[in-house]
């Protein structure tokens, strides 16, 4: 009697090093979710800048990955995934110890140069994890792994989250308010501005030092971990690299996803602060919303999700739950649009449990059946990040219509511009589910 083998998704000799990498993961999702509510933090202790000019946070922290993918993918080429890990913790660490000097000077752009040079290294991290993680068993699950390691990431976004809130947006005072409501930073003498927006500008930053440190507390742990040799496949050059690249149209769409899902879910994570503010100028003081907590339940229902589809995975096809995933996110984002005040916030909520498993999913499908080129196919699908750079700059630039405010605009007579706004997520998401559905049917044929 014979009985087929059941193919495990980690190995037991390469349990250790799938963890080690996999922490990683969870590395780089408290800077993303650190970061998301800066936006709404820069704009209140400096309210001289527009919504776009503050989203100007997403594009900076986000380009980082555009403008370091490719040249790190070429590092980890000619040296080892281990020297690019370690390059990338240097870089986040190096970045984020420049929030001192940033606070110090109370200057925007120097806080901007300290997100990109921290998302400098974490291109590195993800062009190097993201592969080798695929690499550390089986092909046919490969995917499947990918997800698996990608599901502790939303754990370190709600360390960020949470951190975001308790120790960043709760402490400042630029946006403390008297019995009636108004701000009480209007009231204040110029004098008295300084101290405020000094304080809060430290109390942005003392999270990214902390992070520094924890960050260099890691790479002295990696440099002292064995980090196993993957088996490439024979090695091509880079021009032959790149022609199978571009050849190659499952990669070239997949790269075009990628860059529309990460717009989708950095938009929906940063203006979601926004969509509760406008929410809340109908609410009396005792009854308003936080947005942080809503953000953290979006989070855990995107960490739900993610291992849910990791899960269907195993008996249903990835680009079929990519597909069915894309159509319930483009669903949930009209409610956000159409539907007023909790009940539109609640569907923008569950947004992400559609999001859940689309960076992983589209990645592992972009590079199927690679070989050698999938190091430099990893550089293109992490420069796709830059969605996240690029969506926010122009949702911002929706709330701006009619002014600072976020319903000074009312799209066909009852639509707030700041609802109005994610439409931009939702074309995204039927972009993604597009993908989807159009590798399926190749899957099938």
């Amino acid at each position: 009697m014979s009985s087929s083998k059941k193919i495990p998704v980690v190995k037991k000799e390469l349990l250790f090093p799938f963890i080690i990498i996999t922490s990683l993961f969870a590395l780089w999702g408290i800077a993303n979710d650190l970061t998301n509510p800066m936006v709404s933090a820069f704009k209140k202790v400096m309210p001289e800048l527009s919504n776009m000019q503050a989203s100007l946070v997403q594009f900076a922290f986000y380009f980082g990955y555009f403008f370091m993918a490719l040249p790190a993918a070429l590092f980890i080429r000619k040296y080892s995934y281990k020297s690019g890990i370690i390059l990338g913790l240097s870089l986040y660490a190096i970045g984020a110890f420049l929030f001192y000097p940033a606070a110090t000077n109370e200057e925007f752009n120097y806080f901007l140069i300290s997100l990109w040079i921290i998302t400098c290294g974490l291109a590195f991290l993800e062009t190097t994890s993201n592969p080798l993680i695929l690499s550390l068993g089986d092909k046919q699950t490969a995917t499947q792994r990918l997800n698996l390691a990608q599901a502790f990431n939303p754990i370190g976004s709600l360390i960020g989250m949470i951190v975001a809130q308790q120790f960043v947006i709760s402490a400042l005072r630029s946006d403390d308010k008297d019995a009636s409501g108004a701000l009480i930073y209007d009231t204040l003498s110029e004098t008295a501005k300084s101290a405020v927006r000094e304080n809060d500008l430290d109390v942005i930053s003392v999270p990214y030092i902390i992070l520094g440190l924890v960050v260099l507390a890691i790479m002295v742990i990696i440099i002292f971990t064995k980090i196993p040799k993957t088996a490439d496949e024979d090695k091509i050059s880079l021009s032959e690299s790149f022609n199978k690249l571009f050849a190659n149209k499952n990669y070239v769409h997949g790269v075009v996803a990628q860059a529309f899902y990460v717009g989708a879910q950095i938009m929906c994570w940063t203006y979601i602060f926004q969509y509760v503010d406008n929410i809340n100028e109908n609410l009396p003081a005792n009854e308003q919303l936080t947005a942080t907590w809503f953000n953290v339940a979006a989070m855990i229902i995107f960490l739900t999700g993610r291992w849910i589809g990791t899960g269907l995975m195993k008996t249903i096809n990835p680009s079929k739950i990519l597909m069915l995933f894309g159509i319930g996110g483009v669903v949930f984002c009209a409610g956000a649009i159409l539907i007023q005040g909790p009940l539109g916030l609640y569907s923008l909520v569950a947004v992400s449990l559609f999001m859940s498993i689309m960076f992983p999913t589209i990645y592992g499908i972009a590079l199927k059946n690679m070989g050698d080129e999938a190091k430099i196919g990893s550089a293109g699908l992490v420069m796709a990040i830059v969605g996240g750079a690029l969506m926010p700059v122009l949702q911002g630039s929706i709330l701006d219509w009619g002014g600072s405010g976020f319903a000074d605009e009312q799209i066909l007579g009852f639509i707030p511009e700041v609802n109005f706004s994610f439409i931009l997520p939702l074309i995204c998401l039927a972009v993604v589910a597009h993908y989807g559905y159009s590798t399926f049917k190749k899957s099938k044929a």
